[in-house]
């Protein structure tokens, strides 16, 4: 009788792949995380940078119109830092179903694992089973065999 191993492993190979794929898709939102982050990171320095430069020039005194450019500015600054923000935001939530996906992933994968070891395992036992048969088959024809040919001797 053939294991029944083979049955499984189309199944258990389209399991892995839908895995990596998830996978894949995770560290490559990971990536995106990080570049949006570090792309945060520096429009929130260039901001305080942009402040403590303001700060240092007021004191040299400014008229309307550098007032006025240095809000436009810096409300637009602070839109950019805003908006990254949302970005951020949005990408934890994918992130965080992405996560799920590869764990719902990992779960089936474990679970056709598991299932194949299960059916391997009753299988190795069924066929334990049917070679002690032989095995107890055989011995009772050796016994009839010696029986026959030796009649004297008694049956212990």
């Amino acid at each position: 009788m053939k294991a029944p191993a083979h049955d499984l492993s189309l199944v258990i190979d389209v399991a892995q792949r839908k895995r990596d794929l998830a996978l894949q898709a995770l560290a490559q939102l990971q990536q995106e995380q990080r570049q949006a982050l570090l792309q945060f990171n520096q429009l929130q320095g260039y901001s305080a940078e942009t402040g403590l430069r303001w700060s240092e020039r007021s004191a040299q005194g400014f008229d309307g119109v550098q007032l006025h450019t240095h809000r436009v500015f810096m409300g637009r600054l602070d839109h950019a830092q805003a908006f990254q923000q949302e970005v951020l935001q949005q990408i934890a939530q994918r992130l965080q179903q992405c996560q799920q996906h590869v764990m719902q992933a990992e779960r089936e994968l474990a679970s056709l694992r598991k299932f194949q070891q299960r059916r391997h395992q009753a299988w190795l036992l069924q066929q334990q089973r049917q070679e002690q048969k032989s095995n107890d088959e055989m011995a009772a024809v050796q016994h009839r065999l010696h029986a026959d040919l030796h009649p004297w001797r008694s049956n212990p």
